[in-house]
Parts: structure tokens; C-alpha cells; sequence
């Protein structure tokens, strides 16, 4: 039942505000399923949430329809709380997190358009929908935090969380690796940039009488995707771009080719495609200035001596990384990388970099790299040296390797504990009417269908 909670989180209500439909199309009458005091659940509510599910599931249990309206009703019951707890959100923060949101469902999809297609209503009415649903979102989750804020776990009830869990569901954990790195960068000459605004300049040219900007990329664009795409980088918004990029992209009008323009990247001419409202399509032809072999030698050779230095003890390598490295996503952290799929400083071997994976998995913790030729985030030429802070061999999860888990695992127990009675108390002193369609459901008390 708790699963359904957090299955849902992503996808529930979306499209809550239109009747719903089957996969074969039939249109299904719409009709209220459940009134929750002031606040009611739809069919349309629960169609379009099986259908997801299906969409996104391999497996979905004959009685889910069950479990998702139970999700609703617990919703509704939080929604009716934070009304008598005068519990508001600000416009503003609705504002961004539907953006983010709508962000991500865009991503997911491809395009804008494929996410009209699948939801059959226009980007417009996505926006409002989901707008509507953060906004709940945003309002339960302070009503959840009120009930469970001050639940607490000591050493020993993670201890009994433990000994409780069957031994074949103690979660499995994979090696992982905690690495810290410390980057140079081949220095780029005068002549390399010129070299690259010249041709740059030249193919503007050429584009500005008549010539393709999608074939010109494809021929000439060291941005490895643009074989595929043509150039062209489908719709952003101004915060998933270099702010560089970004803020000549936004000034440009439709079909317009900019000037050359110099971002975290290299050096670009764009084309703005098609805007629509804080999202636009662009085209971009990416150079980046060639990196000669005294260059690289360079780059080698500072790597070399920093090495030197430590292996000498005369710095250690979170120093060195402090006071040497170019890498400014790590350098204030003593090299050490964050993993950007998770906020935490572990990585799976299959989340590395290739060129990183090719070379930890021969070392032993406690070494440090010889210098490698390696890419940064950005995609340019970079060489490094990593150094091997730690590494877990695969195995169940224990009180000694995995603490942390296991507390966190037996504090969301206990937070689910306490939130399931307080909904069963909330269910008692709320009016609640389920359909009689739904009498069924092990989940609900008898009489709440009855009502």
C-alpha cells in the first residue's frame, strides 16, 4: 500500500482536469468517486493514473485501482488539514517547481510536441494541470512534514529495524568508489582561437548567402551530436543552457544567426529556431581551438611534478588539489567528486566517466593515477590524476558498512507508522463518501462505502 504513495509522487493528477480514456480511446464518462469533506476524487483521477502506470510499469497489480484511490483520499485528507491550518505556498515557488517539473516530463518525452501528442491537450493545459498539482504537492508535503518532523530514531531502533528485515530483502549494495581528482588543461594559444573565429566568421558567412546551416554542421561542428541532429539542441530554457549561450540565443529573433560567441564550451554561431514561451529551439555550430602536442606536453607535465610532490610528502593531495588543480567544480573540496546523479561523493562503476572507470579499476585504494588525457564536463581536452579514496566490495547491507542507509531506511518506516495512523484518526473525524464501485477494496472500511 505505502508503495503506491511514491509511485504516484511523479505522475498523479497530471491530467486530472479532463475526462479520462482508455488505451483503445473509449471515452469514459466522468462522475465523482470519493468526497473527502470539502474536497472530492474523480473517475477521470483514477483512469488517468492506471493508464500511466501502465505505461510505466511492467506489472500492475488487478487491485491498484484500489491503492490509487486510497492515495487520493489520503491527499485530500492532508488537502482538508492544511485548510484548517491556514497552509499556503507562494505563486513564485509553484511557479518554479512546475517549470522544473514540466522540464523534466519535456525531457523525458523529447519534445513538446510528442507530450501534447501522448496527453492529447495542448502545453498550455499541461501547464495549468500540472501547475495545480505542484501546488497540492507543495501544500501536503508541509502537512506530512507537521506530522512526522519530530519523529525521531535512536542507534537501537535501527538495530531492530535490521534484525526485522528478512534477510533475502536486506538491500544489496554494489561496489562503489569515492575518488578525488585534481585536472590541468593544455593551454589554448592565440592562434588556435583565431584560427577558430576565422573560420567561424567564414562559415557565417556562408550561411548569411544561403547555404544550410544544419549541413554546415554536420560537417564542420565539434559538437559530436550535431552528425544526429543537424545542430540543432530542441527546446531549452535559459537556466539548461551556459548562461553565455543562453543570453545571446534569447536576443536573437526567428532565423536569426548570431554573432560568434564564446561559452563554457568553445566557440559557437547560433540560430534561433522557434520560441515558445520560456522555451526556445536553437541551431549552433560549436568550435573549439586546436590543442597542440608542446601543449599536452604541458599540461603532462604540470600533472607530473604535482605527483611528484606528493608521492615526496611534501603536499598532500587534497593540497595540492587546492592550491594546483584547474578544476573548479572540485578544487575547493581537495579534488573530491561528487556523483551529480545523487548530491553524494560515491559512484557506481557503471556512472564513471569510461576514461575513469578504464583507470580505477586497476588500482588499489590509496593510489594516485599517472596523468591520462580525459574530457571535462564541458567536453573539452583536459588530463588528470585521481586519487582512489575508497572502494566497497559488493554485499548486503550491514550496520557497519551502511549505517546511514539503514537509518534512513528505518526512519521512513517510522514516518510511514506515524502517518498511517494519522490518517486512520483523520479518516474518523472526516466525512468521507467512497462509490459503492469501489466496495470492494480491502483498503476501505466497510461503512465509508455505505455513507
Amino acid at each position: 500500500m505505502r508503495q503506491i504513495k511514491y509511485t504516484c509522487a511523479l505522475l498523479i493528477s497530471l491530467l486530472s482536469a479532463q475526462p479520462a480514456f482508455s488505451q483503445d480511446n473509449a471515452f469514459i464518462l466522468d462522475r465523482v468517486v470519493a468526497v473527502v469533506g470539502d474536497f472530492h476524487v474523480l473517475q477521470s483521477d483514477i483512469e488517468e493514473q492506471y493508464l500511466q502506470m501502465q505505461m510505466n510499469q511492467q506489472y500492475v497489480p488487478d487491485n491498484i485501482k484500489c491503492d490509487i484511490l486510497n492515495y487520493f483520499i489520503e491527499q485530500k485528507l492532508m488537502m482538508s488539514q492544511a485548510k484548517i491550518d491556514s497552509i499556503e505556498v507562494a505563486d513564485a515557488q509553484v511557479e518554479l517547481s512546475m517549470e522544473s517539473r514540466l522540464n523534466m516530463f519535456i525531457s523525458q518525452f523529447g519534445s513538446e510536441e510528442e507530450m501534447e501528442a501522448y496527453f492529447n491537450k495542448s502545453i498550455y493545459d499541461i501547464r495549468e494541470d500540472l501547475r495545480k498539482t505542484m501546488k497540492e504537492m507543495m501544500i501536503t508535503q508541509q502537512v506530512q512534514q507537521s506530522v512526522v518532523g519530530d519523529v525521531q530514531i535512536t542507534p537501537s531502533d535501527v538495530k531492530s529495524f535490521y534484525s526485522s528485515i528478512p534477510k533475502d530483502s536486506i538491500p544489496y549494495i554494489e561496489s562503489e568508489v569515492r575518488i578525488a581528482r585534481i585536472l590541468a588543461y593544455p593551454p589554448v594559444k592565440e592562434n588556435a582561437v583565431f584560427e577558430v573565429r576565422e573560420r567561424l566568421l567564414e562559415l557565417r558567412e556562408r550561411i548569411m548567402n544561403g547555404e544550410s546551416m544544419s549541413t554546415l554542421a554536420i560537417l564542420y561542428s565539434d559538437d559530436p551530436s550535431a552528425t544526429s541532429n543537424f545542430g540543432e539542441i530542441g527546446f531549452r530554457s535559459k537556466s539548461e543552457l551556459d548562461p553565455a549561450y543562453a543570453d545571446v540565443a534569447w536576443s536573437l529573433k526567428e532565423g536569426q544567426v548570431s554573432k560568434i560567441v564564446e561559452s563554457s564550451f568553445g566557440y559557437h554561431i547560433i540560430q534561433s529556431i522557434e520560441r515558445r514561451g520560456e522555451r526556445l529551439n536553437t541551431r549552433h555550430i560549436l568550435m573549439q581551438p586546436k590543442i597542440d602536442a608542446a601543449a599536452k606536453a604541458k599540461a603532462l607535465a604540470k600533472l607530473d611534478s604535482i605527483k611528484t610532490l606528493i608521492e615526496a610528502d611534501s603536499m598532500t593531495f587534497h593540497i595540492a588539489a587546492i592550491k594546483k588543480s584547474e578544476d573548479e567544480k572540485t578544487r575547493a573540496n581537495g579534488g573530491l567528486v561528487v556523483n551529480p546523479n545523487t548530491q553524494s561523493a560515491t559512484f557506481k562503476y557503471d556512472e564513471l566517466d569510461t576514461r575513469d572507470y578504464y583507470v580505477i579499476r586497476e588500482m588499489e585504494v590509496g593510489d594516485i593515477s599517472a596523468p591520462y588525457e580525459s574530457q571535462d564536463d564541458k567536453g573539452k581536452l583536459c588530463y588528470k590524476i585521481i586519487k582512489l579514496i575508497h572502494r566497497t566490495e559488493p554485499h548486503r547491507a550491514n550496520l557497519q558498512q551502511d549505517y546511514l542507509l539503514l537509518q534512513n531506511m528505518a526512519m521512513q518506516e517510522k514516518q510511514n507508522e506515524v502517518m498511517e495512523q494519522w490518517f486512520e484518526e483523520k479518516k474518523k473525524k472526516t466525512y468521507i463518501r467512497i462509490d459503492q464501485s469501489f466496495e470492494d477494496c480491502d483498503n476501505f472500511n466497510q461503512e465509508l462505502t455505505d455513507r
